[in-house]
């Protein structure tokens, strides 16, 4: 039974955004284009991610953010560990189910993709948390958006640069100047989707202050 409902709140905050990171490492071997560009489809759940760090951000701080990424990549972490045993573990011949080499083709190129998404990860929220609570200390309660998208706007350029660099330009995957056009349209990808998403950081943050101050 929760304590309070500020603890409520943090347990479905954190859900969402949990499930939002464990999702993108397993869609992210699989690339799309966007116009020209090669992207990973894995960044579309990012933006969720980022989101839910915000609203945590205000009502947890650096603490509530730090913690819940700490277990986001430790989970991360332990599904890179499945994945590693399920590669080896041979499939059963002879029957019309997933083959080694199909199952190989999908996730293999996904432990690659987990190592550099817990880097980027990491790194990533370490960058926002400081850069979400430099704004709120200079604006205080107002001007929510600008901590939000400002945090966004360059957390996210790291972000998509180490995950890419790591998992497709070391590989071989990618060659630099792919790497350099596929880092730029996910970041500016994950830029807009992010801006769109700024009205439900406002609609966020007034259902919290309702459903916390309500009797």
């Amino acid at each position: 039974m929760f304590q309070s409902k500020k603890d409520t709140v943090y347990v479905v905050l954190a859900g969402i955004f949990i499930t939002n990171a464990v999702v993108a490492e397993l869609i992210g071997g699989k690339l799309i284009y966007v116009g020209p560009y090669l992207m990973s489809i894995g960044i579309l759940p990012w933006p969720i991610v980022f989101l839910t760090t915000d609203l945590i951000n205000e009502y947890f701080g650096e603490k509530g953010v730090k913690k819940l990424s700490l277990i986001t990549a430790s989970l991360i972490a332990y599904y890179f560990v499945l994945l590693f045993f399920a590669l080896r573990i041979p499939a059963v011949k002879g029957v019309n189910l997933v083959t080694d080499a199909q199952f190989n083709g999908v996730f293999g190129q996904s432990m690659w993709i987990i190592v550099g998404s817990i880097t980027a990860f990491l790194v990533s929220q370490l960058i926002d948390v400081s850069i979400f609570h430099f704004f709120k200390n200079k604006t205080g309660n107002k001007m929510i958006w600008l901590r939000s998208t400002g945090s966004t706007v360059i957390s996210q350029f790291f972000d998509s640069f180490i995950v890419l660099g790591i998992a497709f330009w070391m590989t071989g995957k990618m060659t630099t100047d792919v790497y350099i056009a596929s880092a730029f349209t996910g970041y500016f990808v994950k830029l807009i989707i992010a801006i769109l998403l700024t009205p439900l950081i406002y609609l966020g943050h007034s259902l919290i202050e309702k459903y916390i101050h309500s009797k």
